[in-house]
């Protein structure tokens, strides 16, 4: 039976988080269909969720989460071979939400990081009221999978804030981790605590701070837009060299400072561009969007965070946000080059875009496992 595990850390029991191009076991998604977040009903988000969904299943195992009320209607409109696992939540993010696994390279045993999950900043800067069926989701999938868990009391992590190379190395921003107006950790503790706190729970010894994401409002700045490991001593990230781009300052700033940096085993980073979209990505049918006092309203016109970097590494595939942007080729060679030998597949993903995220930030990784305990196997 999985058990909550207090009083140690991942890295004092061995264990370390895998860099997400490691192999996968499966993949968790969360139906979405909040009418106060996605359009029309959430019906075209669900068809895009679908969509990146049976891109997945191709290469790993889906399991995607649904609400009672939902269970029928997902479960015709998914492949037979996706798993249907009726349970609640407050929306379908479940990079951030979800549990962050570790791994123990010795036993093969996978462990849960269940981090406390706020909607993004609670009641400071939070997107929506209540938010406790989301943080339950940790455990449940724990549960679901027979995993003990690190239950973190009064920490405050989203999974898109965060990347490893497996090797001792993360990346986050300054943004989201060190902004003391974003209803997290920061102030409350410093940035040498909240360092700690990531060193002893993803067993990492070197962080590399960029400055900003490109997403301020929403998720203040996930580095899940921004840049990624790809591989040991590797890294991509989002690039333009045209000024009059919205996102110029923060991608030039980034790709700077990730050409300048050492990973945890000292090598200098060898950093890949990838093209950010031509075109900005612009909410439309927002009056389709329920309204919600408990939810911050959308409206017409506003900029969704359209990032091809928001892409899903899986077993031998990337899973690659489209647009229908004149980029969208580019993007998609890009990628083949920064991934040789990896299917790149591409999915429309701009629905998912208005709603907040993208293809990284809807799916959650279970690395493979050399002790498989769970029952439904």
């Amino acid at each position: 039976m999985a058990k909550r595990i207090y009083g140690t850390t991942p890295r004092r029991d061995g264990f370390r988080m895998p860099g997400e191009f490691e192999k996968q076991e499966e993949i968790f998604m969360i139906w979405p269909e909040r009418q106060d977040n996605w359009r029309a009903g959430a019906k075209p988000a669900q068809k895009a969720y679908a969509d990146v969904a049976e891109a997945i299943s191709r290469y790993t195992r889906v399991t995607m989460l649904v609400s009672a009320s939902q269970y029928e209607n997902a479960r015709a409109r998914l492949l037979p071979s996706i798993r249907v696992v009726e349970m609640s939540s407050d929306d379908a993010w479940v990079r951030d939400c979800g549990p962050t696994f570790v791994v123990n390279d010795i036993t093969g045993e996978v462990r849960g990081i269940d981090w406390e999950f706020n909607a993004w900043g609670g009641l400071v800067d939070g997107l929506y009221f209540p938010w406790d069926k989301d943080n339950a989701v940790a455990r449940k999938v724990c549960e679901l999978l027979d995993v003990d868990s690190y239950k973190t009391q009064d920490f405050i992590l989203e999974g898109g804030s965060i990347h490893v190379d497996g090797q001792g190395t993360l990346l986050s921003t300054k943004m989201c981790l060190l902004n003391e107006n974003s209803g997290r950790n920061f102030p409350s503790l410093s940035k040498s605590q909240i360092e700690d706190m990531l060193m002893e729970y993803l067993s990492v010894d070197k962080i590399i701070w960029i400055d900003d994401g490109i997403d301020p409002n929403e998720t203040n700045g996930h580095i899940d837009d921004v840049a990624c490991f790809v591989r040991p001593g590797e890294v991509a990230c989002i690039y333009t060299d045209d000024p009059n781009h919205p996102f110029y300052d923060q991608a030039q700033a980034a790709y700077k400072t990730l050409c300048n940096s050492y990973d945890a085993r000292g090598r200098k980073l060898k950093v890949h561009k990838l093209c950010l979209t031509k075109s900005p990505c612009y909410l439309h049918g927002a009056e389709t969007i329920d309204f919600s006092e408990e939810t911050l309203p959308r409206a017409n016109g506003e900029v969704s965070i359209a990032s091809y970097m928001n892409f899903l590494i899986t077993n031998g595939a990337i899973i690659l946000p489209q647009f229908g942007d004149e980029n969208d080729e580019l993007a998609m060679r890009q990628a083949a080059e920064i991934f040789p030998g990896y299917d790149i597949v591409g999915v429309r993903t701009e629905e998912i875009a208005y709603g907040g995220g993208n293809i990284h930030c809807i799916t959650q990784q279970l690395p493979k496992r050399r002790n498989k305990n769970v029952k439904f196997l």
